[in-house]
């Protein structure tokens, strides 16, 4: 991740909610484009910064998650919660399911949104879940 980058999360992670993580470097093959790839990042972090403006969901584009086989790629991240990572996400069929993931993600205590509650594209696209970082004692008291 750039340095810049990192700047930039820290500073839009709100105290409530969570962070849409968008990462905008995967590139999917396209034979129909003279490049031969597009990036669908750029334009489902749009999208999504579009759809969330004035809620308590930010939403982050990142250099790279690291998931270049499964673009497009999201990370779900809350202070105190499970980090889910999901990929082969696209902006026109996947939105309000990705809305609406992080919305359950969000109002959820520890960040598990229960199998039956997610949408399919989660089920299928779940690339990794990492274990929310133990608080440590006196920096959030």
């Amino acid at each position: 991740m750039l340095e810049g980058d990192l700047a930039m999360t820290t500073a839009a992670r709100p105290e409530q909610g969570c962070t849409i993580h968008v990462c905008t470097a995967c590139r999917r093959q396209r034979e129909d484009l003279p490049e031969g790839y597009d990036q669908p990042g750029i334009a489902l972090a749009a999208a999504l910064s579009e759809r969330m403006a004035g809620g308590d969901i930010a939403v982050v584009p990142v250099e790279c998650l690291a998931v270049c086989k499964r673009p497009c790629t999201i990370a779900l991240a809350a202070d105190g919660k499970w980090t889910y990572l999901i990929g082969d996400l696209d902006t026109e069929t996947h939105l309000d399911e990705i809305v609406g993931a992080a919305e359950s993600f969000a109002a959820s205590a520890n960040g598990i949104v229960p199998w039956k509650e997610r949408p399919a594209s989660f089920r299928k696209g779940v690339v990794a879940r990492v274990p929310p970082l133990p608080r440590q004692q006196g920096l959030n008291e």
